[in-house]
């Protein structure tokens, strides 16, 4: 039986929402004979179970089981239909292949100065809009129209046309390279985290440096300039050099705010770009320069003409979040960050089928650390645990690295030390199968595993001497990533000045704004 998860007409139904559905009802409507339809039943039926059951399908006599299949695509095809119909939807790239459709009909038709006219306003809007792919089709397409439709300017015509198509066509390619690099890049960020050694920093060094096309800043336009500033921030994400991923995120929103209009186009970008510049300045510490980048944010996304739909409004969530929580770990402001646990696990559960596993993995840390900030390390565990049991992530593997970690750090300071040899041996053995014991980790756990034989009188020796072994890492060019998911060089202060960890963070937090 086809599960829920699985089912692609159960899940576009089920994200459908009070509008779209009464939409679609008024749009089958106006088909007239439609209306007792075999689809609209079928519609009403998934619309009212709470998970897909093919067994209550069929036995609801809509329909025979080798019908079934049938039904469902037509279905499946009349909801997208719908909801291309719906003006919340319209926006220039649905325009401009409308009328591309349009003038393609009309050639069809032989009307070719009709669909000439339709073509040459069409192209503009897609130039002006920065939708060169689709204007590529437009110039190809007035080639051969020309080509059966003779005039006097088909000389001139045919020069001017030929120019467009080898204009856009460098322009596309060269997009479409850089857009190639950034994916791949992105790939290994996701893969392998950060670079580990020389030999990884060389590897994505040669990588960047072969596949980077040639290109002359002057002759990009936006588009490409947007590709380019994501190949390189992705490539100094990798390369831990975070002062250039300031500077390439910075480009990337500047980019939107010098060309406003491209906002409300690309809103994900738009989005996407924010992001990376708050994960910059969170890595740099500018905390003042974070908090207005995230309340500039915060006012764009609100204003009216800000695009709404289910995948803004997703990524809005996650975003904005996300950032609030590392404004209060980075202020130290743990206690009056804890009414967002509840707004991220409503918008996780909102939001589902939207965030991928990664992302929610990411927020459960999160978490986890604004309760290890509290000292509320029993709440700390629980978190780490969905991370930690969780069989299906695939990516990212320095998060899982840390989340053990973290989790040992948390069990020693819950007094669960029944608990601790077997998470020692357990988080021991992950490391070395994922070639990821590094010397921040190696210290951390040569530190707890000799923890029980440790008197109490020597105890703050031994946070001494661990925090000595672990300062010289913070500036490491590959330890240094450590610090950025557990700042462990906090948690030793706070225990050799019996002060609590957020005190400490708060007072670094303050020093680096005078």
């Amino acid at each position: 039986m086809t599960s829920a998860q699985k089912d692609t007409l159960f899940v576009l139904v089920k994200s459908l929402s009070k509008s779209e559905k009464r939409q679609f009802k008024l749009y089958v409507g106006r088909l007239g004979v439609n209306t007792d339809a075999k689809f609209l039943a079928l519609f009403n039926l998934l619309d009212k179970l709470r998970a897909y059951d093919e067994e209550a399908i069929l036995a609801s006599g809509i329909v025979k089981k080798s019908q079934l299949s049938n039904l469902k695509a037509h279905l499946y095809k009349q909801i997208l239909i719908s909801l291309r119909l719906n003006p919340v939807n319209q926006n220039i790239r649905v325009q401009l292949r409308e009328q591309l459709d349009f003038a393609t009909i009309l050639y069809q038709k032989g009307l070719y100065r009709q669909s000439l006219k339709i073509l040459d306003k069409v192209k503009a809007t897609a130039i002006a809009n920065e939708e060169k792919n689709i204007a590529y089709e437009i110039v190809e397409l007035e080639k051969i129209i020309e080509s059966q439709y003779i005039t006097r300017s088909l000389p001139d015509r045919a020069g001017e046309l030929s120019d467009q198509s080898r204009w856009l066509s460098e322009l596309n390619a060269t997009a479409s390279k850089l857009s190639n690099l950034s994916l791949q890049l992105y790939g290994m960020m996701l893969k392998m985290g950060y670079v580990r050694s020389d030999a990884d920093y060389r590897k994505v060094t040669d990588f960047f440096e072969s596949n980077l096309p040639q290109y002359r800043m002057e002759d990009l336009g936006f588009r490409e300039k947007l590709w380019l500033y994501k190949t390189y921030l992705w490539y100094s994400f990798l390369t831990q050099d975070f002062l250039s991923c300031y500077k390439y995120s910075s480009k990337w929103v500047d980019l939107f705010y010098d060309n406003p209009e491209m906002i409300d186009l690309n809103p994900v970008f738009f989005l996407k770009g924010n992001n990376y510049l708050l994960e910059s300045l969170f890595f740099v510490k500018y905390s003042s320069q974070f908090r207005a980048t995230l309340e500039k944010l915060e006012q764009v996304i609100a204003r009216a003409e800000f695009p709404k739909n289910d995948n803004v409004a997703s990524l809005s969530f996650l975003y904005i979040n996300a950032n609030k929580l590392n404004l209060h770990f980075m202020e130290g402001t743990f206690e009056k960050g804890l009414y967002l646990v509840k707004v991220v696990e409503y918008g996780i559960g909102k939001h589902r089928d939207r965030i991928d596993q990664h992302h929610v993995m990411l927020f459960y840390y999160k978490i986890a650390c604004l309760y290890f900030g509290i000292g509320d390390h029993k709440a700390c565990i629980h978190y780490l645990n969905k991370i930690i049991r969780n069989k299906t992530l695939k990516v990212r593997e320095d998060l899982m690295c840390f989340a053990r970690v973290l989790s040992l750090v948390a069990h020693y300071e819950a007094g669960m030390d029944y608990h601790l040899e077997v998470q020692l041996k357990s988080t021991y053995k992950f490391l070395l199968k994922m070639n990821e014991l590094h010397a921040v980790q190696r210290e951390m756990i040569k530190f707890l595993r000799k923890m029980g034989s440790i008197y109490p009188q020597d105890l703050k020796a031994a946070f001494q001497e661990l925090y000595e072994r672990l300062k010289p890492y913070e500036n490491h060019p590959y330890e240094k990533r450590a610090f950025l998911y557990l700042d462990i060089l906090s948690w030793l202060e706070s225990h050799l000045q019996g002060r609590p960890v957020a005190e400490i963070i708060r007072e670094k937090a303050l020093a680096l704004t005078r």
